[in-house]
């Protein structure tokens, strides 16, 4: 099925949030691939907080530059991208990544610099066993504008186009040179415009996405 469907702009509803609380250190198991991590008491929770995870980051969100950059994420932009994101669309080459399409709710991100050249990046979604969450650390690749974790499968983590308002999002995970594909629209709000939808739309075919992207809905 073709992507036509996606390009209208959507008005999505505030399904969930997700606050990330901060650490010292991350736990061992934090690294590993493990997508069915239960967020705390919920989804119910995660909205709850979604308000004062808000206020906590506005403080270090960054600004929004106007133009559309397109570039692999490097350090010295990784402070404008950092912050709370909603997830409104996603797109893999992963066979259940996602939910039977009347669980699918919007997903949320909170990206922030753990150290120079090292990235805290916090994903959650409505699986079927509830909320889901995940954190990442990731390290600047030493050679190629890329973040990556290749001990934990996560071959990389860039930004391909934003306008810190919205973004694009390119995640390869895997091991031994079996990696998956998965492509993300980022928003800082619940809503898209139909440019970042359509650019979401343009790059799943690049990327040969197509059959697998999704737009996440409301409740």
């Amino acid at each position: 099925m073709g992507l036509g469907w996606l390009l209208p702009a959507l008005i999505l509803a505030v399904v969930l949030a997700v606050g990330s609380q901060p650490q010292e250190q991350i736990p061992r198991e934090a690294h590993n691939l493990n997508w069915s991590k239960p967020v705390g008491a919920g989804c119910g929770r995660g909205l709850r907080q979604g308000s004062l995870v808000l206020r906590v980051l506005g403080s270090w969100l960054g600004t929004r530059g106007a133009g559309q950059h397109l570039y692999p994420m490097l350090p010295g932009t990784s402070l404008q991208f950092s912050g709370f994101w909603y997830i409104l669309a996603v797109a893999s080459n992963t066979t259940g990544f996602l939910p039977s399409r009347d669980k699918r709710k919007l997903g949320a991100s909170v990206v922030k610099v753990h150290k120079t050249g090292q990235l805290k990046v916090v994903f959650a979604f409505n699986q079927s066993q509830g909320c889901q969450a995940h954190t990442l650390l990731l390290r600047k690749d030493r050679k190629k504008a890329v973040f990556r974790n290749p001990l934990r499968g996560v071959q990389g983590f860039r930004v391909l186009s934003t306008d810190y308002s919205h973004g694009l999002v390119y995640l390869r995970l895997g091991r031994a040179g079996r990696t998956s594909k998965t492509l993300l629209l980022f928003s800082r709000q619940n809503t898209s415009s139909f440019l970042s939808m359509k650019g979401f739309a343009d790059t799943c075919e690049v990327l040969e996405l197509t059959d697998g992207a999704a737009v996440l809905p409301k409740d």
